[in-house]
Order: C-alpha cells, then structure tokens, then sequence
C-alpha cells in the first residue's frame, strides 16, 4: 500500500466533500470509513481522517484513534467558524494521553441542510435553537452563533480554499 489515504465519515455531505477535495490535491486515495478495515490502517504512509462534530464528538474517529497509524492527521467539520472557535474539549475529549499531541488537527467549516437531517437531529436543531434564542449573543458559543445566523435555513460554508493548509502541511511532512 504506502502512500496517504484521507479516509472519512460523513452523515450529510461536508465531511465528504473535503475528504475528496484533500484526496484530489495530494492524490491520496479517498476511502469512506465504514469500507476501511482498522488493521490496514498502518499500511499507509500518512492516514489523513475527516469527521464531522457532534456533541463534542468526531464522528467515527475511534478508527484511527483505537488502531496504530504511522502519521496521523485529522480534519473536523462542524457548523461553527474555526476561526472563533475554542476546540480545546474537542481535542481533550477524542484524543486521550500522548495522542493529543501526536495528532495534527485543522477544523473546517461545514454546512447544514435541514431537509437532509434525520429525525433525532431535526428534534435536537430544534431543541438548540429554542435554547439560543433565549441567550444574549455575547455569552454564545461559536457553534450557537452559526446556528442563530443560519437561523433555521439551509447554509453551506464549505470553501475549497480551507485545504490548503492541510495540504500544505501534508506536502512538509511527507
């Protein structure tokens, strides 16, 4: 095998997306998660993952967090901007002892479609939004903040041009 595969997770599109857009600019093989066999994972030079953020979670990050790679990057995607986000119970949540900082980790913005949503994150959207109108702006999360803009509408913030980091880094390091 050798080589980088961006392997990732994604219930509505985003996660996807940048995984493809990674995988094309490095040309890596793109693999969804659910098609990788954990013990392949140390076949490859560099394992890049993607997930999206739920609830504090990377969706399906136990992958690459449970079974060795030999160089690991990860991508999250959620609905707030990386930019004025404070990701630091993310990372202490899903990346325990010396893995935290073994780990590269870059955060891109995501998308939602509400017509896409399930019916238990439909119920949760909704039970959110409730609890956001009622805050003052100032005591929001990035998160809440994206979710009161959006303000029930459909929204797509996924840019091409968020890679280029991830990519710039992964050419360094290989």
């Amino acid at each position: 095998m050798g080589g980088v595969a961006v392997i990732y997770k994604s219930k509505y599109g985003s996660t996807r997306r940048y995984a493809e857009w990674i995988g094309s600019a490095l040309g890596a093989s793109v693999l969804e998660a659910g098609a990788v066999k954990p013990d392949s994972l140390m076949g490859y030079d560099l394992v890049i993952y993607g997930g999206g953020l739920y609830a504090g979670g990377i969706n399906g990050v136990d992958l690459v967090t449970k079974k060795p790679c030999k160089a690991l990057v990860v991508f999250t995607v959620g609905l707030a901007d990386p930019s004025e986000t404070d990701y630091t119970g993310v990372l202490d949540q899903n990346f325990k002892g010396g893995l935290r900082s073994a780990v590269k980790v870059f955060h891109l913005r995501g998308g939602i479609d509400f017509g896409k949503l399930g019916l238990v994150h439909k119920g949760i959207m909704a039970m959110v939004r409730k609890s956001i109108a009622k805050k003052n702006p100032a005591q929001m999360s990035g998160e809440e903040k994206a979710i009161a803009l959006i303000n029930g509408e459909n929204a797509d913030f996924t840019d091409r041009a968020a890679i280029e980091p991830i990519v710039a880094y992964v050419k360094e390091i290989l």
